[in-house]
């Protein structure tokens, strides 16, 4: 009962805000649009001059991993620099906007309360990622096309990778988990 409560104000406040500030509204949903396109734009400039410009094969069997990762980096690179820029001052402006509406009006629409939900874990994709190009760049494969690889070497690749996971954050955790036991077992005598 005290939740749907919570949902009605909150949606009461959001067409309050609507009817207040549409204006405003307009631009932030007219800078998104204009946000997806120049990154959409940016992203097809890049593929196009990454292959005229020979920085990666155009077939993509004949790509290593050294091709990956420059291209993801640089692609990166020049994302940030043409969209991500000018994402940052169009959020700073808007900041700035929030922080100039009175604190009064401000707390009567709760756009930002914190939710108690937590997402954890999707960093690990990331640090597999990392690790399985270490891996490739210890073996020797950093310039082999990936098109070449055998299932049985991404395999194993993948096994050491989780080994390697298993020695460098378990013992850690084992160690840390060790001296906390002995901590709480010290505290209830």
């Amino acid at each position: 009962m005290n939740e749907e409560t919570e949902k009605e104000n909150n949606s009461g406040a959001g067409k309050k805000f609507f009817k207040k500030h549409w204006n405003m509204v307009v631009y932030w949903i007219i800078a998104a649009i204009v946000a997806v396109i120049g990154a959409v734009l940016v992203f097809l400039w890049f593929v196009v001059d990454a292959q005229s410009t020979s920085m990666v094969p155009m077939t993509l069997g004949q790509w290593t991993m050294g091709h990956y990762v420059t291209f993801i980096l640089n692609l990166a690179f020049w994302g940030l620099l043409m969209v991500g820029i000018p994402v940052a001052i169009a959020a700073i402006v808007g900041w700035v906007w929030w922080k100039q509406i009175p604190d009064a009006e401000r707390k009567e629409y709760e756009f930002f309360k914190r939710s108690r939900k937590e997402n954890g874990g999707e960093g690990i994709s990331f640090l597999f990622f990392v690790a399985f190009v270490i891996k490739v760049y210890i073996d020797g494969n950093w310039d082999v096309a990936i098109a070449s690889w055998t299932l049985d070497y991404v395999v194993d690749s993948m096994i050491t990778i989780l080994v390697w996971g298993a020695i460098i954050f378990g013992i850690p955790a084992f160690i840390i988990g060790l001296i906390w036991l002995s901590r709480q077992s010290r505290n209830e005598e």
